[in-house]
């Protein structure tokens, strides 16, 4: 810029305002230069940068106010601290511990998890057709990436698919669907794939936003709860209802809660749906068959739509449980129940698989009206169509090796290890945390979690109160600090007012998972000698 301006004075050198007032047009307001005139010369001492208002067009007064009050525990203010605490431990900043164990957060293959190799090779196959000239992909790993790849656009993954998914790998989730529910009929026009289960119950849901005699739709949710539905009911202006499950009875079912939680809403809500997370996120229950039953018959009673959220449906630890989906009951119940309407979702995120990042899954559609059915498939042409990867995932896992095909032995042996590991670190986790001084933790049953609660001292919940801080998300934050363990708080699940617990996953290796257990206890004996 100086060169610019003793250039330009040479020739302008006799009308100093001339070069004062082209130099403040051209680069003011965001720089200020002093100009003095010296014998033909102009010279500029110094320039600062100045900073000026900014009029935006979007401000925090005039967003969609719905955004600022959304909240999401699982990725809430423990886990932004954790980030920071690994980027100070890179640095070189010493702290008790030499990494973060992020229990937050049900990310298999981040904790360890090692990838089921079919899943990998086909995808691998699809990516870069040229590995079909590889001799270590196994035949039946190129058979199926081939009949993937000829049911793309151009035979390529990169090519945008129909917005409900590839029309084979759609067939293909109906089979799967069909053979688990004993042989009642499945309709591929009823699937459609989604990028991961959350755009799918997102989907659903936008449906119902709309006010009857002044009142907003309301859905019940479970709470505890997965906080994507409080997330996501605030998103869309709608009312979420809560029901209390029975931490006494194992997270169980009250009916009475039920009937007790809808008869309150109607006055400042008009109920619309239910949502029931089976296998429990996260409480780790397991529906029994009478359960599903009764659910079914009060969503009949109540007219309400079912949202079942059956993302877990492969992860069953105790051996006196069992999955029962929402479709297999309700057209085993017969006429009326079997003509309700529902919505199932399924993901690749869980399981044995645990592509998370991929982003797979699916919903089907049961009962659905069939002129809504249509405006559900064209609001979902807005979002063009799901990751295609996600799709050959979603395929891979409803379609999995038959016995006989090559990759058969190591695709079982893969799946077994997973499901065995985690059943064994489910019993592990809750029968530790029952051994420590104020704790008590229901069996997991399934999915990938603990629920336990704690007890906490007066002097504790005094001095979170002090820091304006909820008591278990002041525990967490202690916790997270001393041993570098991240969980999260079970105030952003939901719980009973007066009582204080947590979700730590149960992903993580079992000696890792030992390693946590043993810091844990002795953090937690500490905490509780120190405010007692």
């Amino acid at each position: 810029m100086e060169a610019l301006v003793n250039l330009l004075s040479e020739t302008l050198f006799s009308n100093f305002l001339t070069v004062k007032s082209f130099v403040s047009r051209k680069f003011t307001p965001r720089i200020n230069c002093n100009v003095s005139i010296q014998t033909r010369r102009i010279t500029v001492s110094s320039c600062q940068k100045t900073s000026t208002p900014v009029n935006r067009t979007l401000t925090m007064k005039n967003i969609n106010p719905q955004i600022p009050v959304i909240e999401y525990a699982v990725r809430g203010a423990v886990l932004i601290r954790a980030t920071e605490i690994e980027k100070e431990l890179q640095n070189g900043v010493k702290k008790p511990f030499t990494e973060v164990i992020r229990a937050n957060l049900g990310d298999c293959h981040a904790m360890g998890q090692i990838p089921i190799t079919f899943i990998r090779q086909v995808l691998a196959l699809v990516t870069y057709p040229k590995l079909f000239n590889e001799a270590q992909f196994p035949s039946d790993a190129k058979e199926r990436a081939k009949q993937l790849l000829d049911a793309c656009r151009g035979s390529s993954v990169g090519s945008y698919t129909d917005s409900p998914g590839i029309e084979l790998i759609r067939k293909h989730v109906a089979e799967y669907i069909q053979k688990r529910d004993g042989g009642i009929p499945s309709d591929w026009q009823d699937i459609i794939l989604t990028s991961g289960a959350s755009p799918g119950i997102k989907d659903i849901l936008k449906l119902m936003i709309y006010q009857s005699s002044g009142l907003k739709s309301g859905v019940m949710t479970p709470i505890p709860e997965y906080p994507l539905y409080a997330a996501t009911l605030t998103e869309y202006d709608m009312i979420p209802i809560g029901y209390y499950l029975d931490e006494s009875n194992n997270w169980g079912l009250d009916m009475s809660e039920l009937q007790t939680a809808v008869n309150q809403s109607r006055a400042f809500s008009h109920p619309r749906a239910i949502v029931v997370i089976n296998p429990g996120n996260p409480t780790g229950q397991v529906l029994t068959k009478n359960n599903v039953q009764e659910i079914i018959k009060f969503a009949y009673k109540e007219r309400l739509f079912i949202l079942a959220d059956e993302v877990y449906q492969y992860n069953i630890y105790d051996p006196e449980s069992q999955f029962f989906s929402f479709k297999k009951v309700m057209k085993e119940m017969g006429k009326p129940y079997s003509e309700m309407e529902v919505a199932s979702f399924m993901s690749c995120s869980k399981g044995y698989m645990g592509e998370c990042g991929i982003r797979a899954g699916f919903v089907e559609i049961i009962n659905m009206d069939p002129e809504v059915k249509k405006m559900l498939f064209k609001a979902i042409t807005t979002s063009l169509c799901p990751t295609v990867l996600g799709q050959v995932t979603t395929d891979i896992v409803v379609n999995s090796p038959k016995e006989g095909e090559p990759s058969y032995n190591q695709f079982i042996q893969e799946k077994t290890t997973v499901l065995e590991s985690l059943r064994i670190k489910a019993k592990l986790i809750s029968e530790t945390f029952n051994t420590f001084k104020g704790f008590s933790c229901n069996p997991v049953q399934g999915a990938m979690y603990a629920f336990p609660q704690i007890k906490l001292p007066p002097k504790a919940i005094e001095e979170a109160e002090k820091q304006k801080k909820h008591p278990d998300v002041f525990y967490a934050f202690d916790l997270l600090e001393h041993t570098g363990i991240c969980i999260i708080p079970g105030s952003g699940f939901g719980q009973d007012p007066g009582t204080y617990h947590f979700r730590t996953t149960i992903l993580m290796p079992v000696d890792k998972l030992k390693t946590m257990l043993e810091k844990f206890r002795d953090f937690h004996t500490r905490f509780v000698e120190k405010y007692s």
